[in-house]
């Protein structure tokens, strides 16, 4: 659903353009919250994964196909607001590098690509893990089903768009039919790829999926002492030591010999921790209490499923046009398409320039493709995380 240039009018493409840096900004500081130091490195992994499974186009009728938006795939697994710079950062590597989605339309990619189908998808998601049962199994299903309903909402976002911008004198009610009923078979193999990843990662590692947190997870409890007792049914903080059993009896009471004023000060203290800890969120309590687990190996298994994505398997993607470019082509909505400015990009078209073999080419493109995404990602997330904890160290 890359939007090329032309399509849009300038001045519709400025406020497009306004509303992407707007919510870019906001998403930058939003992310400080959803990152730590695990989690930075692998929402750059995370981005380059969509790049790598974007260029897998599926066919999804006659002489049309669709691929991944990854909207919702990013929300659920590193957050929101993450998830919003995820989609923006591959939005942007594709239109400088490879010539794919316009560059003066990369207001109107950012806002409906990455900001529509993040927010739509995320709403659903957490709607639907509120309301189920805290199982695995209801992480996976919300994800399919926010996926599916993310394609549809990104085409009417663009719908709307093109309602008051549109260069070409299209009927909007055409536009409209035509953009929802191709993006909703669309979203089929969107809530696929995302229910499978997510699911995958789920099985392995349900820490390090941001949606899942508080809900692949039985509740927990603080407790200020490892000799205090455990209320019927709670579970220990992970690593805390197990209490042990009091020696005192009845016929042997232990009696304290501390101050009133020492003894008073105690409780305050307690009574403070205990209104801190119910205070602070149990999605936060889970994540301290999680034994820190290194992602070295789901870092390493996510580079190679996108390597191997872009490199080998999208060679056998499909070659019909997507929705938007069918539907263009059909109704006109291309009448006034412009070239692309980087169109003579060494990789412009997901190709190598000078390399004859199609194969090669391709394959090549999408591993520079995979490896600069990541570098641009990581680099983006692992700063936000840095000026995370450079805050924090300032106010303590």
């Amino acid at each position: 659903m890359h939007v090329p240039d032309g399509f849009i009018d300038a001045p519709v493409s400025a406020v497009t353009g306004v509303v992407a840096a707007g919510a870019v900004a906001v998403s930058l500081r939003g992310a400080r919250r959803e990152l730590d130091e695990r989690t930075a490195p692998l929402a750059g992994l995370v981005a380059a994964f969509i790049f790598a499974v974007q260029m897998l186009n599926f066919p999804v009728a006659a002489g049309t196909s669709g691929h991944l938006l990854g909207g919702a795939l990013a929300a659920i697994l590193v957050g929101p607001y993450t998830g919003v710079l995820c989609v923006s950062v591959v939005l942007l590597m594709q239109g400088v590098l490879f010539a794919d989605g316009g560059l003066t339309a990369l207001g109107v990619n950012i806002t409906d690509m990455a900001l529509v189908t993040t927010v739509v998808a995320y709403a659903i998601f957490r709607t639907i893990v509120k309301l189920a049962p805290h199982r695995r199994r209801t992480v996976t299903v919300a994800s399919f089903v926010a996926a599916l309903v993310s394609v549809p909402a990104a085409a009417v976002a663009f719908t709307a768009i093109y309602a008051l911008g549109g260069t070409a004198d299209v009927a909007i009610g055409k536009v409209f039919a035509a953009m929802v009923g191709v993006h909703v078979l669309i979203g089929i193999g969107e809530a696929a790829i995302t229910a499978l990843t997510v699911g995958a990662v789920v099985a392995v590692r349900p820490d390090l999926v941001y949606g899942a947190r508080g809900v692949t997870a039985p509740p927990l409890e603080i407790r200020d002492s490892p000799l205090a007792p455990a209320a019927p049914g709670a579970v220990a903080r992970a690593g805390a030591p197990a209490a042990e059993p009091s020696t005192a009896t009845s016929e042997s009471p232990v009696t304290s010999e501390a101050p009133a004023s020492e003894t008073s000060a105690t409780r305050e203290t307690s009574a403070t921790r205990e209104t801190s800890a119910t205070r602070e969120p149990a999605a936060t309590r889970e994540a301290a209490a999680a034994p820190q687990r290194s992602t070295r190996r789901v870092w390493f298994a996510g580079l190679a499923a996108a390597l191997l994505c872009a490199g080998v398997v999208s060679f056998y993607a499909s070659a019909s046009p997507d929705g938007l470019e069918k539907v263009a082509h059909d109704k006109g909505i291309d009448a006034k398409e412009e070239d692309h400015a980087a169109k003579d990009s060494p990789l412009a078209d997901y190709g190598v320039r000078d390399i004859s073999d199609a194969r090669l080419s391709g394959g090549l493109a999408g591993v520079i493709g995979v490896g600069a995404t990541l570098a641009v990602g990581s680099g983006v997330f692992i700063v936000v995380r840095r000026r995370r904890a450079t805050a924090e160290s300032g106010r303590s």
